[in-house]
This record gives structure tokens, C-alpha cells and sequence, in this order.
């Protein structure tokens, strides 16, 4: 599955770069293909699996067994020389994968323990599957050996050894399956462990058989045997003088240090050239190590000996490991770091060997000091030879800073040794000569790195990618810890050699839990998230347990205390070790980087330079070394000075070439140019299409240029993450993410200008041009932001222009696709879409989801929004699917984003689920409902290319039921990982149901009508309700409980709580029942401290669903607890309010005391930061104000009554009073547009107002408690302040308004709403009147067939232009207030009351007009009405209108701006009435020309025709009269009402 998803990113992004049309869109459907063929082949695997998991490790041992018969058979063969390499086998490639499988043996078996100790039978039987895999792999390279090899004994020999780790595999899957049944058993644990040790020690059996592996472990058998020399208690006696003794040393240690070279060369040969080298290594260790203890004997003291002997050890050991290092690579060369270790391990040798020479010999002066250097430079030689492994951890501008600091330290270490050779101190000389060694190793480590560097971001070259775990710093961990670990327990340690070895195990074990914590959080498979988290504990304790040991030992030197010390190590060292094997899986592994020829030659100047570096550097000691002996030869001083030319030359070059070579500069100003010219064709393009003279692409569809547009795009913006980050700090990979950006938008300009050509419609074509030309100038403000941060961490001035210009790139990717997919849809192109769910299923199952930012109850409810969409949108697809096809590739397209989000959230989910079942549940159900997303999608492609393909509707809907049927599914596994947190929700939701009951109950009270059904006093209810209580406060304990406990026990807390607060209010109920309505304010006060408790308790339900499973230190544990407190305190004041409720003394006290606490808890509530839900006009607070003025009022009264009723009353009103004011306060403070300033003060006061009045109810209780005359006195003083801020508030409520603010109730106000009101219902007529069609009738030969039409157009503008009217009216309104002729506060005038009045009546009457002007039409036009009615109705709104425009005239200026408007609006409204009665009128006389009457010839027959048309007309004359008297008295009626401004002027 993994390269089957990497082919298909890989086809991806090369589709855009395809010239040849036909091959690309090949590619890119077969991409396509193949991605939905891996999303069911995956699903199809996870159902096998979950059937056969068992199976898997059955299938193991069977192969594992077979393969131990086919060796048998190979063996047999060889001993009959029959045993023949198959085709392309050769001996160094079959020793190469023999070396390399083994480790991939080793890592997979250290899975399989793992997950059988854990008892995960899942992951056992897979890594069952990759053990017996990575065996046979082995097999087949033990048998390639075997037959490339001649010796007959051997080539059986590595054979058996292959079947003998056969044998111990067999055996160790065997026990891994018996250990499933028993996860905790330790003696299963042990024997599994025991197993693996033998099949360990084969393993190395199996690879000491390998050509040249034999050689070099004898090389490290005769050195571990010349070693044994050292450990004799007295020394063999001096066989040669001093003198001797000494030149011995130096020419000995000269050959081993060149030998130690030789081998680290030869590993990277043939295994016969590394036979040789080691031997000759050890032959010359052999000579070294009598040299050293030749000179031994020359020492003068015990103490001097014992130190080079310590020494010798020293350098026995390091040549030890160098072999190894040897061996390791020689095996496995691509292994990671194993090129550095073996580096490292040449200069241990060196240094080693300098140490030895520095302490034994007394040579010339400064002879040893330069001899030292040089062989160090000759150590570090090597990291110039083919650098294609980073040499350490610096980036390239780490690099730069190392080589310019050790340049100048370097400069002056010259300065230094040419000084002190003229003067002849030669201590100075040599500390000089120390510090140049330095400063070269520096440059030459720095030099190496940045080559490296520059050779990986070659473009051409392929950047590796990170793995799950560094295994260089797991294997340079591992060395670090041995080596301090050895330190520790060398009896020749000083306290300060201790201290120091015990800081770097310290160290590098801190580092590895660091990463082992890192890694279990990055990685899905859960066996190797809990080793991870295992390993860090074992070397975290075994480290805890060794410091100790080292304590004890700095406190006394003492031997007892070192073997303590060294009994400690071992199991700290084995816990190193088996984090090392299991961190080595190929499944964690990094891909290292392959460098490209372009690559290496560009690393080629940088590298000359070094190497010219070394050269002179070595040449300036030599000289230097004989001018310290000699210094008054003056051809020795010139050669030093050209020498030291040479050095500072090569420096500069070096610093010169890794400057020049800054990885991406190139390609980023090759990527700027190359869409510079890309923008100017996108110009040239726009300019065609703004002259309409762009040509049309004929030679491909507009599907397929279609498809390189998206694919282009997609491909750009998956690249603008990468980009961003390696422009930040990754400059390696700056290069290659560049110029594969620029690589895409060649194709792109030219596949957007094509399909722009396809599109007829010219916005289409700009559309399509101008988001392409975005994107390409976005991409080009990222390749400047890019360039200038280069890729340095340090540049943080560059980095916000680098995010704001990938935000940019994002956006305008967004838009293109938007638009693409818009046109996609519309077509029933749904390759895409498709693509996208595949895309975002395959993504569900990529190894490590990103580290999660909320918890599974965030995932699960964003999860279920989404779910719920999809459902609805296919639900909409099936009913589109019949009436409305067009529409589905919208709903499609909707699909598609949603399920994308739900895969995403999915990913995350299943990661945070618990238990882990779930997660997979959860995965696998969002996988299924993602392949039904597909078919729904196809279909409704499909759909839309073929209509009425009945067939293809039924498919349709039958996958839309699908769907919702699936949805359910991945509902119910979201339900199954968090049952506590879904029942949370659900009595959430009751509660609130609750509540909202106990509302209306309160109404009911209030209005006297909550009543008992039967005989019965509150004392029999009072013991339910206090039981009932008690037992809701245990609930809410349980509930706190379960916020930190499971889901089970949550869910359990969360229903019960639900259940008893029914019961509560049940029970409350039924006892203010049972008080009688005599007495509604009881009753209300009972039922308000109940719903007290139900509001806590679903704060307190909110409070435990957000922290379920949070920290003990989260904050929404401190939420929590405050929400507990909360709840605490209304069940006691509601236990308070039951045990008073009866006491007619003190129930007046108590209610106050209930409203006091309730305004306190509701102004906290009013302080939190939230925005409201919805937003209310600074009016409906003023509104809400005078509530608290009439509850002041009251609670004033009742401390001087100090009536315990009236005392009820108050605390009921004054609940109502605060707690409105405060909602509608936040409401209107928060409306959008209120200023910032305003929102302050409106929320300070209304603050201030609550505060001040619960000081007054604090004193009206006091006064109730204790009536006194000074404390009554102190009541008006707190009504004041309570005043005071209500009247702040209000006037805060008025600026909110600003300049407009006028009193809600002044008529003048009054009329305005009604006029825009009015405005509005002959607006919504107007638009009544454009949806109507005239009516189809029957076409007649002479007949005019417009009369309908005229009426319409006609009705529509009286429609607009009543609507003008209305709005003129009130914007003169408006400023005949401003201007004063109109008083906005009404009490200056009742004859201002009475003008609005009339304006009012008018603007009613011009509405009222225009609506029955609107159904007369649109009666005509249906054939329902007469054009009579249409004339009257259109000669109302023209008299309605000239009474609107006279009262509006009365008090106005004449010349005004707004009486104009509103002259020009009446006229309006006049024109468009005479065009519909002119309309009509003529309609009804042609009707009536048309409509001739048919005389009858015959007598009879006329004689009745003449009657029945006299007695029709009479008829109609009496109806005429009665109307026309009707009309009179209606008139007078009106005439009565109007204000004496109207009468006047129509007198």
C-alpha cells in the first residue's frame, strides 16, 4: 500500500510536466485508477484481516519451515558442487544484502517480542508476516553466497549457519504465538527471551561466514590476544636503550596510524582488500604494543607506567572498535552513519596514539606537538574523499559561521607559530600548534558538511526524507553511553574522569528518552508507540540506578564501590543496545539523500579547496617543526611564508565556494525568471481576450485542458508547505522544492489560456485568466521571501514575509480550484472529486497523523457536523435527481469537501481514541462511507451527462440511501468511544427541555392558575423534595468524578444526574401545586429555585464534557469545580427555600435571599467573555430599564412595609427585572455596529446597575430582619445609586443610537416605522407582481394579445413607484424634525401627534391601495377580474398618494432637497396610474368594439333581445347610484378622522 500510494503521488506531479497530451492524460487517469483501486484494496484487506488475522502466524512458521528445507537442499548441492548462482547473483552483492537483511531480521523480531509481551495479536501476526519475509530475503542471500563461493566447506558452512537462524526463528515464533494466550506470564516472557538471544547469536554467526568478515574477526581475535601483554603484573625487561625505544614508538605508531587509514578505505572495497588491510592492521598493532611496552620500562615511576599501560589500552581498545566499525560497513554499506562511525573510530586511534606519544617520548622540542597535528590532519583527511553523508548536525550557515571562526583562529595560531619560532618558546609553539590542529579539523569538519549540502540540493539530486527516528543519534547515543560506561569502571579513572563520564550518559540518555517520547507520538501502530514509551522508562531507570552507583563511588574511591558502578552499566547498556536494534526497523528508517553528478560537481570546488587547505597546512607544520630545532636557516622562513600564503589562499577560496554555492539561490533565480515570463504570456493572453480576438485551442477537449489546469494547480499547492518550510530552515531543500514549483507553471499559463479559449462568455475567459495571473504573482512574491531567507533559521526578519506569502499562494490556489471545480460539476466532470475522496481516504492510513491539538470529544463533534451534512446532501441529491439534475454537481462538489473534512477529523479521532478498537472502528467506517461518497458522486456525474437515464436515477438514489445508511454507521462508532461524553450531551439536551418547562410552569403560576388535581398539602411532598435533592447532590459528585474517570462510569454520572432532576422538578411541581393559586408569588418562588438548579446543572454538564480526560491542571478542570460550587449553592438555596416556603415569618427573607444569589450568578455569567447568540437595538434595552425603575420602586416599599408577601413579590419581579437587563444589555453592547467605547460603558454600567441594586436588596434584608429608622433612611440613598446607573445606562443606550436616537414611542418615530413599513409591503407586492405570467388563452383572429402585458408593466411601476413615495415620505419626515418644525420629544405639542397621524393614515392608505392595485392585476391577468376593478383600484393609489403628498407638504420647506424627492416620487406614482387606467380603459373599449352584438332576425327572437337589454341597463343604473352613495358616505366617515391640516386644504 505505501508504494503503491508513493507511485500515485509520483504520477501525480509528473502529469502537469508531460508534453505529450495523450501520454498525460493517460498518466493522470491511471493515477487516478490506481489510487481508487488502493483505497478498496485497503478496505478489502482490513475485512480479510480482521476474518484471518489469526492465520498470519500459522502462514509464518509454515514459510519459516520451508525455508529451513530449501537451505538443507542448497547444502547437499554444495557438497556435491552442484550448488549454481542464479542469473545476476556475484559474491559482494549476495554479502552486501546477506549484511544488510540481517539487521531488517533483528529489527522485525524485536517487534515481534514486543507485540507478543503486549499481547496485541494484530501486530504480532504482522510482524510474524515481516520476519518470515525479511528470512527469506535472507536465505536467498546465504545461498547466493554459498554458491559464489569456491571452497566447498565454507559455502555448507554459511549455509548451516543460515539454517540454524532458521531453526531459532521457528522456535521463537512458536513462542511468540504460545505467549499471546498469557500476555503478563513472566515465564513465557523469559523463554521468548531467552529464544531470542540464540537467534541473535546465529544471526552473527551467519554473517562471521561472509568473505572478509572472517579475516577481520581474526584481526580482532590476534589483537584481543597481543592485548593480553598488558594485563602481566610486572613487565618483561628493557631490551634497547631509550633512544631506540622511543624512534621504535614513533615509526610504529606512524605505520598503525597509516594502517588505521588503510582499513577505513578498504571497507568501502572488495571484502579481499579489507582482509588484507586488517591483517595488516593487527600485524602492526602487534609491533606497536611492543614498542609501547619496550618503553613502558624506560618509565621512571609505578604511577607513569600504570598510565601507559592505561594508554596502551586505550589504543587497544579503539583499534578494536575500528575493526568493527570495518566489519559493520563492509557488511551493510548504506546503513545510516555507519561511513561517520567508522571515521570517528579511525581518529579515536589517532588521538589515542598522539596521547601515548605526548606522555612517553621526549623528543626535540616541539617534535611531538607537530607530529600529533599531523597525524590528526591525516585522520580527517578522509571526510574530503566522496562526502554523501552529513559529516554532523550544522546547517549550511552553521557552516559558514564554523569555517569563518576557525579561520580566524587559525590565522592567529600561524601568526603564533612563526612568532615563537623566532624566539624559541617553544611551550607557546606547541599550544599554537595544538590550537591550528583544531582550528583545521574544524574547517574540515565544516567544509565536508557544507559539500554535503550543497551536493543534496542539486536539484537533480534526490533530497532524502526524515524517518520516524534518527538512527545516527540512536547509534552515536549508543557509542557515547559505552564509551563513558568503560570510563567509569577503568580502575585508572580520577574522580574528575567519572564525573565527566557520568554528564555524557546523563546526557545522551536525556536525548534518547527525548526521542523515544517523539517518536511514540509520531507513529500510529501502537506496539511501537508503547516500546517507545517502555524503552524511555527502562533507560530512565536503569540511568536513575547507575547515578546512584556513581555517588556512591565519587563519595569513596573504594573497589567494592566500583563494582557496584559496573554491575550498574550492564543494564543500562543492554537497554541502549535493544532501543538501538528495535529503533533500526526499515518502517522508522530515514531515506538517506542520493547525490547526482551535477551534485558532485558542484561539491567538486569546495572540496578542492579544503583538500589544498590540509595539504599546505600539513607542509607549513613540517617546515615549522625544523625551524623550531633551527631557527637562523633563512630558506626554511621563506617556504614557511609561502606555505602559510598558500593556507590563508586556500581559506578564502573555501570560504568563497561555499558562499557562491548557497544552496537554492540559483534555482530560485532561475524559478523568478521562468515566471516572470509566464505572467508576461498570461498578459499577453488577457490583452487578446479583452479584444476578443483570443484563439481557440482546437486540438484538445475542454475536459482534458480542464484536468491540466487542476492537476497543475493541485501539484503547486501541495508544494507551498514544503516551500514555506525549507525556506525557513531547510536550505538543502530549497533547490529542489523551487524549481519544482516554476516546473509547473510553464504548463499551467498554457493549459489556462486554453481552456480560457474554450469559454465563449468573456468573464469566463477573464475569470480563468486574471486567478491564474494571481497565482503566478503570489508564487513570485514567495520565490523573493524564499531567496532572501535562503533557508536560515536565524532569519527570522524574513519569515513573516514567507507566511504571509504562503497565505497568499493558498488563497489563490483556493480561488482557481473553486472556479475549476464550479465548471467541473456543472459538466459532470467528477474525475476530481473523486480523486479528492480517494486522496483523503488513503491519507487516514499514513503512518503518523499530525501531533493532535484538541481531544477525541473536539474531534468526535466537529465529525459529527460533518457526517450529518453529507447525509442531508445526499438526502437533497435524491430529490435533485427527479426535479432538478443541473444542481447535483454542486451538491457533489459539497460532498467532496465534507467528506474530506470528516477524513481529516477522522484521523485525528482514531488517533485520540480509547481504547484503540475504536479508533480502528472509527477509521475503518469513515473508509466505507468514503467509497459510498464515491459512487454517489459517479453517479451523479453520470447523471448529469444523461439526464434521463431512468436507470442511472435509481442507481442514484440507491447510493445516496447508502450513504445515509453509512453515516449511521460511523455515528455509532463515534458513540462507542465516548459514551460518557454522548451521554453528557444527551441530558444536556433534557435539562434544557427541563428548563424551558419550568418556564411556562412560572407563567402559569404568575397567572394564578397552577392548581392541585386533588386535596393535598405541601408537608406531604416536602420529605420527596428534600430526598430527591440530596440525592441529585450525590449525582453531581459522581459527575465531577467522571470528568477523570472513564467514559463508563461518565455516562453512567450524566444519566443518572438527568434522571433525578426530572424527578426533582417533578416533585417541586406538584408542592407549589399543592400551596394553591391563592398564593402565585410562593409558588414562583419554589419553582425559580428549582430551575436554579436544573440551569446549574446543565453549566455543570457543559463543564464536565469539556474536561473529560483533561489534566488535573487544564483549565477546564478549574471551570469544573467553579460550575460544582455553583450547583452546591442552588441545592441548598433550593433546600432552604422548601424548609421556609411555609414559614409565613421568614419565606419572604428566603425569597430574597434566592434572588440576591441568582443575580450574583447571573452576573457572573454576564461578565464572561462570550459573544451573544443574537444582537438587540439600544431601544429594547431602554425597554428593559424600566422594569428595574418599577422593581427599585417596589423593593423600596417593602423595607418600609416590611410585609413578608410584598417582600415575595419583589424578589420574583426583581429576578426577571436584573436578569433581562443584563441578556438584552450584552445583546445590544455586542451589535456589530456598535463602537468599541460604547460596548465598555454600556457593559460597566449595566454592571454597576446589578451591583447597586443587590446592595439594595442586601439592605431591604437587613431592614426586614432588623426594622430600624436609620437603616430605612439608607434605602433611598441605594435606590438613588440604582437610579443613577439606570439612567447612565439609558443615555449610554442613546449615544448608541448616535445622532439618530429618538424615543420609541414618539409618534413622530411612530410614523417613520410605519412609512417604512409601508415601503416595504409595496415592495414585497412589487415583487409579487414580477412573478406573475398572463394567463394563455385562446388566440382569436382580430384579437390584440398585449392587453395582460401592459397591465403588468404598468402595476409593476406604480409598484416602484409607490415604493419611492413612501421612502421620500420618510426621509421628509426626518427632516422636518432635524429642522424643528417637528419636535422629537413629544411633549411639546399634541398637534405634532396629531400631523404623524395623519401621515400615517396616509402612508397606510398608499400601501393598503397598492396591495389590492397588485391582486386586481393580478386577478385581471388570471382572467378572475374586470378592468373596472383594475381602473378603481389604480385610481385609489393615485387618490392615496396626493393625500400622502399634502401631509407631508403641511409643515415642510417647499424648496427642500427632500420635498423635491418626494414631489418627483407623487408624480411618478400619478404617470404610472394614468398609463394603467389609459391601459385598461382602452383594453375594455376594444373589448367592447371587438365584442359586436349578434341581432336575431326572427321577430319574437328580437323582441325579447330588446327587452332583456333595457332591463340589463336599468339594472346597472340602480348599481351606479347605490355605488356612488356608498362612496359618499364612506368618504364623510374618512372625513371625520383626518387631522384638521387635510380637511383644511381639500375644503
Amino acid at each position: 500500500s505505501v508504494p503503491g500510494s508513493k507511485m500515485v503521488t509520483s504520477a501525480k506531479s509528473t502529469v502537469p510536466t508531460v508534453t505529450d497530451q495523450a501520454a498525460a492524460m493517460q498518466l493522470g487517469q491511471c493515477a487516478k485508477n490506481l489510487a481508487t483501486c488502493l483505497a478498496e484494496l485497503r478496505t478489502a484487506a482490513q475485512k480479510a484481516h480482521e476474518a484471518c488475522g489469526p492465520l498470519e502466524i500459522d502462514s509464518a512458521l509454515n514459510a519459516v519451515q520451508s525455508l529451513k528445507n530449501e537451505l538443507q537442499d542448497a547444502k547437499m548441492a554444495a557438497l556435491d558442487g552442484q550448488l549454481k548462482p542464479l542469473p545476476g547473483d556475484s559474491l559482494e552483492k549476495c554479502a552486501q544484502e546477506l549484511g544488510s537483511t540481517s539487521k531488517a531480521v533483528g529489527s522485525s523480531m524485536a517487534q515481534l517480542l514486543t507485540c507478543a509481551a503486549q499481547g496485541n495479536e494484530h501486530y504480532t501476526g504482522v510482524a510474524a508476516r515481516e520476519t518470515a519475509q525479511a528470512l527469506r530475503t535472507l536465505a536467498q542471500a546465504a545461498r547466493g553466497v554459498a554458491a559464489c563461493t569456491a571452497e566447498r566447506s565454507s559455502a555448507a558452512a554459511m549455509l548451516d549457519s543460515a539454517s540454524h537462524v532458521m531453526e531459532g526463528s521457528t522456535l521463537l515464533i512458536h513462542e511468540a504465538h504460545q505467549a499471546l494466550s498469557c500476555p503478563g506470564d513472566a515465564e513465557s516472557q523469559q523463554r521468548l527471551a531467552q529464544v531470542a538471544k540464540a537467534v541473535s547469536h546465529s544471526l552473527n554467526n551467519c554473517v562471521n561466514c561472509l568473505p572478509g568478515q572472517k579475516d577481520v574477526d581474526m584481526a580482532l581475535r590476534s589483537i584481543g590476544e597481543t592485548s593480553k601483554k598488558l594485563l602481566v603484573e610486572n613487565l618483561p625487561p628493557c631490551s634497547k636503550s631509550f633512544q631506540e625505544a622511543q624512534t621504535e614508538l614513533n615509526h610504529t605508531a606512524a605505520e598503525l596510524n597509516h594502517s588505521a587509514g588503510e582499513v577505513v578505505h578498504s571497507s568501502r572495497r572488495t571484502s579481499s582488500q579489507l582482509a588484507a588491510a586488517s591483517g595488516k592492521f593487527s600485524q602492526d598493532f602487534d609491533e606497536f604494543l611492543d614498542a609501547g611496552i619496550e618503553m613502558a620500562g624506560h618509565t621512571q615511576s609505578k604511577d607513569d607506567q600504570i598510565q601507559v599501560i592505561g594508554n596502551l589500552k586505550n589504543i587497544s581498545m579503539a583499534s578494536s572498535k575500528l575493526l568493527l566499525a570495518a566489519k559493520s560497513l563492509s557488511v551493510d554499506p548504506g546503513a545510516a552513519n555507519a561511513k561517520n562511525l567508522l571515521a570517528a573510530a579511525a581518529r579515536a586511534v589517532t588521538e589515542s596514539i598522539n596521547q601515548l606519544i605526548t606522555l612517553c617520548t621526549q623528543q626535540a622540542p616541539g617534535q611531538k606537538e607537530c607530529g600529533n597535528a599531523l597525524r590528526e590532519l591525516e585522520a580527517v583527511r578522509g571526510m574530503l574523499d566522496n562526502p554523501s553523508e552529513p559529516v554532523n548536525d550544522l546547517s549550511y550557515f552553521d557552516c559558514i559561521e564554523s569555517v569563518m571562526e576557525n579561520s580566524k583562529v587559525l590565522g592567529e595560531s600561524m601568526a603564533g607559530i612563526s612568532q615563537h619560532c623566532k624566539t624559541g618558546d617553544v611551550p607557546a609553539f606547541g599550544d599554537c600548534v595544538a590550537t591550528a590542529s583544531k582550528a583545521l579539523c574544524g574547517l574540515t569538519e565544516a567544509a565536508g558538511q557544507a559539500s554535503y549540502l550543497v551536493g543534496v540540493s542539486d536539484p537533480n539530486s534526490q533530497s532524502g526524507h526524515q524517518g520516524l527516528v534518527d538512527p545516527i543519534q540512536f547509534a552515536k547515543a549508543n557509542q557515547a553511553i559505552q564509551m563513558a560506561c568503560q570510563s567509569l569502571v577503568d580502575p585508572g579513572s580520577s574522580p574528575s574522569q567519572v564525573l565527566s563520564a557520568a554528564t555524557i550518559v546523563a546526557k545522551h540518555t536525556s536525548a534518547l528518552c527525548n526521542a523515544c517520547r517523539l517518536a511514540s507520538s509520531r507513529t500510529a501502530n501502537p506496539v511501537a508507540r508503547r516500546h517507545f514509551v517502555q524503552s524511555a522508562k527502562e533507560v530512565a531507570n536503569t540511568t536513575a540506578n547507575l547515578v546512584k552507583t556513581i555517588k556512591a563511588l565519587d563519595g569513596d574511591f573504594s573497589d567494592e564501590n566500583r563494582e557496584r558502578c559496573r554491575v550498574a552499566t550492564m543494564p543500562l547498556i543492554e537497554a541502549v543496545e535493544n532501543l538501538s536494534t528495535f529503533a533500526s526497523n526499515p518502517e522508522f528508517a530515514s531515506i538517506p539523500a542520493q547525490i547526482s553528478n551535477e551534485g558532485s560537481a558542484a561539491q567538486e570546488p569546495i572540496l578542492r579547496s579544503a583538500r589544498s587547505m590540509l595539504d599546505s597546512s600539513a607542509q607549513l607544520l613540517e617546515t615549522a617543526r625544523s625551524l623550531i630545532i633551527n631557527p637562523k636557516d633563512p630558506p626554511t622562513w621563506s617556504i614557511l611564508a609561502g606555505h602559510s600564503r598558500t593556507v590563508s589562499d586556500s581559506i578564502k577560496s573555501l570560504i568563497t565556494a561555499i558562499r557562491d554555492k548557497a544552496p537554492g539561490q540559483r534555482e530560485c533565480d532561475h524559478s523568478i525568471d521562468s515566471i516572470n515570463k509566464g505572467i508576461r504570456d498570461i498578459e499577453q493572453a488577457s490583452l487578446a481576450a479583452v479584444g476578443q480576438s483570443l484563439p481557440c485551442r482546437d486540438d484538445i477537449s475542454l475536459e482534458a485542458v480542464q484536468e491540466q489546469v487542476t492537476s497543475a494547480v493541485q501539484e503547486i499547492g501541495h508544494l507551498i508547505e514544503p516551500i514555506t518550510t525549507a525556506a525557513r530552515g531547510e536550505a538543502a531543500q530549497l533547490g529542489h522544492k523551487v524549481s519544482q514549483l516554476a516546473s509547473y507553471f510553464e504548463p499551467l499559463i498554457v493549459a489556462s489560456v486554453g481552456l480560457a479559449s474554450k469559454h465563449m462568455d468573456h468573464q469566463q475567459q477573464m475569470n480563468i485568466l486574471d486567478q491564474t495571473k494571481t497565482l503566478a504573482e503570489s508564487s513570485l512574491q514567495m520565490l523573493y521571501a524564499a531567496k532572501e531567507g535562503g533557508g536560515n533559521p536565524k532569519a527570522a526578519h524574513t519569515h513573516d514575509a514567507i507566511a504571509e506569502a504562503a497565505q497568499l499562494m493558498r488563497e489563490a490556489v483556493d480561488d482557481i480550484m473553486v472556479t475549476l471545480n464550479e465548471a467541473a460539476s456543472e459538466g459532470g466532470m467528477v474525475g476530481g472529486m473523486v480523486e479528492s475522496i480517494a486522496e483523503a481516504m488513503g491519507r487516514m492510513d499514513e503512518g503518523t497523523p499530525p501531533e493532535p491539538e484538541g481531544t477525541f470529544v473536539d474531534y468526535q463533534t466537529t465529525m459529527v457536523k460533518f457526517s450529518k451534512a453529507i447525509a442531508i446532501t445526499a438526502q437533497e441529491m435524491m430529490t435533485k435527481s427527479v426535479t432538478c439534475q443541473e444542481e447535483l454537481g454542486g451538491l457533489a462538489s459539497q460532498v467532496t469537501l465534507d467528506y474530506s473534512q470528516l477524513a481529516r477529523q477522522g484521523r485525528l479521532a482514531a488517533a485520540t481514541a480509547e481504547p484503540e478498537e475504536v479508533g480502528v472502528q472509527i477509521k475503518g467506517r469513515v473508509q466505507e462511507l468514503g467509497h459510498g461518497c464515491i459512487y454517489l458522486v459517479q453517479k451523479a456525474g453520470a447523471l448529469q451527462m444523461s439526464p434521463m437515464d431512468s436507470f442511472t436515477k435509481r442507481e442514484l438514489i440507491e447510493c445516496a440511501r447508502a450513504v445515509t445508511e453509512k453515516v449511521s454507521m460511523v455515528l455509532s462508532a463515534l458513540q462507542a468511544g465516548n459514551k460518557g461524553t454522548q451521554a453528557c450531551i444527551t441530558a444536556a439536551s433534557s435539562v434544557s427541555g427541563i428548563i424551558a418547562d419550568l418556564d411556562t410552569t412560572i407563567m402559569f403560576a404568575s397567572a394564578g392558575t397552577l392548581n392541585a388535581e386533588n386535596e393535598e398539602s405541601f408537608a406531604d411532598h416536602r420529605e420527596n423534595i428534600l430526598k430527591t435533592a440530596k440525592a441529585l447532590v450525590e449525582d453531581t459528585k459522581l459527575l465531577v468524578a467522571g470528568a477523570a474517570s472513564s467514559q463508563d462510569k461518565l455516562a453512567q454520572a450524566a444519566q443518572s444526574s438527568a434522571k433525578t432532576i426530572t424527578q426533582l422538578t417533578d416533585v417541586v411541581k406538584l408542592g407549589a401545586a399543592s400551596m394553591g393559586s391563592d398564593d402565585p408569588e410562593t409558588q414562583v418562588v419554589l419553582i425559580n429555585a428549582v430551575r436554579d438548579v436544573a440551569k446549574a446543572l446543565a453549566e455543570l454538564i457543559g463543564a464536565t464534557k469539556c474536561a473529560a480526560g483533561k489534566a488535573a491542571d487544564d483549565p477546564s478542570m478549574y471551570q469544573l469545580k467553579s460550575a460544582a460550587k455553583v450547583m452546591v449553592t442552588n441545592v441548598t438555596s433550593l433546600l432552604k427555600t422548601v424548609k421556609a416556603v411555609e414559614d409565613e415569618a421568614t419565606r419572604g427573607t428566603r425569597a430574597l435571599e434566592a434572588s440576591i444569589e441568582f443575580i450574583r450568578q447571573e452576573l457572573s455569567v454576564f461578565q464572561a467573555k462570550d459573544t451573544p447568540e443574537k444582537f438587540a437595538p439600544p431601544e429594547e434595552l431602554i425597554r428593559m430599564t424600566k422594569g428595574i425603575t418599577v422593581a427599585t420602586a417596589k423593593a423600596v416599599a417593602v423595607g418600609n412595609s416590611g410585609q413578608q408577601e410584598d417582600a415575595i413579590s419583589t424578589a420574583n419581579l426583581s429576578r426577571k427585572a436584573i436578569s433581562d437587563m443584563l441578556v438584552t444589555c450584552k445583546q445590544a453592547a455586542f451589535h456589530p455596529e456598535v463602537a468599541e467605547d460604547m460596548k465598555t460603558k454600556a457593559l460597566l454600567y449595566s454592571q454597576e446597575c446589578a451591583n447597586g441594586y443587590i446592595d439594595l436588596l442586601e439592605h431591604v434584608l437587613l431592614v426586614l430582619q432588623k426594622p430600624a429608622a436609620e437603616h430605612r433612611q439608607q434605602l433611598a440613598v441605594l435606590s438613588k445609586k440604582v437610579a443613577s446607573s439606570v439612567t447612565e445606562l439609558v443615555q449610554t443606550a442613546e449615544a448608541m443610537k448616535g445622532s439618530e436616537w429618538v424615543d420609541p414611542e414618539d409618534p413622530t418615530v411612530v410614523a417613520e416605522t410605519e412609512l417604512l413599513g409601508a415601503a416595504a409591503s409595496i415592495e414585497a407586492a412589487a415583487k409579487k407582481l414580477e412573478q406573475l405570467k398572463p394567463r394563455a388563452k385562446p388566440k382569436q383572429a382580430d384579437e390584440s394579445l398585449d392587453f395582460e402585458e401592459q397591465i403588468l408593466e404598468a402595476a409593476k411601476s406604480i409598484a416602484a413607484a409607490t415604493s419611492a413615495l413612501v421612502k421620500s415620505a420618510s426621509a421628509a419626515q426626518r427632516e422636518l424634525v432635524a429642522q424643528g418644525k417637528v419636535g422629537s420629544i413629544p411633549a411639546n405639542a399634541v398637534d405634532d401627534g396629531q400631523w404623524s397621524q395623519g401621515l400615517i393614515s396616509a402612508a397606510r392608505m398608499v400601501a393598503a391601495a397598492t396591495s389590492s392595485l397588485c391582486e386586481a392585476a393580478n386577478a385581471s391577468v388570471q382572467g378572475h377580474a374586470s378592468e373596472e376593478k383594475l381602473i378603481s383600484s389604480a385610481k385609489q393609489v393615485a387618490a392615496s398618494t396626493a393625500q400622502l403628498l399634502v401631509a407631508c407638504k403641511v409643515k415642510a420647506d417647499q424648496d427642500s432637497e427632500a420635498v423635491r424627492r418626494l414631489q418627483t416620487a407623487g408624480n411618478a406614482v400619478k404617470r404610472a396610474s394614468d398609463n394603467l387606467v389609459k391601459a385598461a380603459q382602452k383594453a375594455a373599449f376594444d373589448k367592447a368594439e371587438d365584442d359586436g352584438v349578434v341581432v336575431k332576425t326572427k321577430f319574437v327572437g328580437g323582441i325579447a333581445q330588446i327587452i332583456a337589454a333595457q332591463e340589463e341597463m336599468l339594472r346597472k343604473e340602480r348599481e351606479l347610484e347605490e355605488a356612488r352613495k356608498k362612496l359618499a358616505h364612506i368618504r364623510q366617515q374618512q372625513y371625520k378622522f383626518l387631522p384638521s391640516e387635510l380637511r383644511e386644504d381639500q375644503s
